[in-house]
């Protein structure tokens, strides 16, 4: 999933509320010169807070600490960036999940994942619309096919975007939806499907077993990686990983779409997912237009919140 570009100003101008906020707060904490028990103790409170999460915020505070003692860090500059530092490595994580090259190119069908109103279709736009300008040929299929305003909204915005659509009738069999797309996408030779399914809430059995039958039909073109993204509403916070973790036992998710950052001031729950889950965010939405996508990257997201 490397064809859409890593850019420094979009992932700034997602978190652009963090920095001014909780993030904000945190590096004027350690602009002190002296940093004694009450500010590691402030430190911590602040990054629960920015929805960093108990557990990921008492670790990363127990990583630092244990450093500051092993170097000999007194003041609040070498804190700070040994407190960057252990962020950048929390969240670099590795892609889960075994797929195993395509046989011949690098196709792929993407099944994307996530609740409604996480912005999943809109994301599947980006990510259509960065596929093409990168000079892939996209294929969307609605396999939503439980809300009939989900398969029309796909159907506009894959006009709007310039891909084809393979749609079903509402209430079809989305495996169904899946085998068909995975024909035309043979057919015409494209190198990406990608597949927008149900997003009713996680806790329906129904929808687990759905999303395995989807993956199976899926698999049966072994020409396609497939690969499991989850779209995750940022401004959600900590309900977030609940989610994460349901659609990662019932669909066995590779990696995040992190939508919606430029709206929360808690950026804190990219360290979360990547903490606790151990899946790696892949990419970010930074705001509503089309082109306001980025490739997460680390190293990019520390100094952001920070600058």
């Amino acid at each position: 999933m490397s064809d859409i570009a890593s850019s420094t100003s979009k992932i700034e101008q997602g978190v652009k509320r963090s920095r001014e906020s909780w993030f904000g707060r945190i590096a004027r904490l350690l602009d002190r010169s002296a940093i004694g028990d009450e500010t590691w103790d402030e430190l911590e409170e602040l990054l629960i807070a920015a929805d960093v999460g108990v557990g990921t915020a008492s670790k990363l505070i127990g990583r630092v600490k244990q450093r500051a003692r092993a170097e000999k860090l007194n003041d609040g500059a070498q804190i700070r960036s040994a407190l960057k530092e252990e962020m950048v490595n929390l969240l670099s994580v590795d892609a889960t999940g075994e797929n195993p090259p395509a046989n011949g190119d690098d196709r792929r069908i993407l099944l994307v994942v996530g609740v409604n109103g996480s912005g999943k279709t809109t994301s599947i736009a980006k990510l259509a619309r960065s596929f093409k300008d990168n000079g892939g040929k996209v294929i969307l299929a609605a396999a939503d096919t439980f809300r009939a305003a989900a398969v029309d909204q796909l159907k506009l915005w894959g006009d709007r975007v310039g891909v084809d659509v393979v749609a079903h009738q509402s209430g079809g069999d989305p495996g169904a939806v899946v085998f068909d797309a995975l024909q035309a996408a043979q057919n015409r030779q494209a190198d990406v499907v990608i597949v927008d399914t149900a997003g009713r809430l996680h806790t329906k059995f129904n929808l687990m077993e759905e999303l395995k039958k989807i993956k199976r039909v899926a698999g049966k073109y072994d020409t396609y990686r497939q690969e499991v993204l989850l779209v995750i509403d940022a401004t959600t916070g900590q309900n977030g990983l609940s989610q994460a973790r349901n659609f990662t036992e019932a669909a066995g998710v590779n990696a995040v779409f992190l939508t919606k950052l430029d709206g929360t001031a808690k950026g804190g729950i990219v360290f979360a997912i990547c903490d606790e889950l151990k899946i790696p965010i892949a990419y970010i939405g930074t705001g509503e237009r089309l082109d306001d996508i980025s490739i997460f990257d680390a190293n990019t997201f520390v100094e952001a919140i920070f600058s």
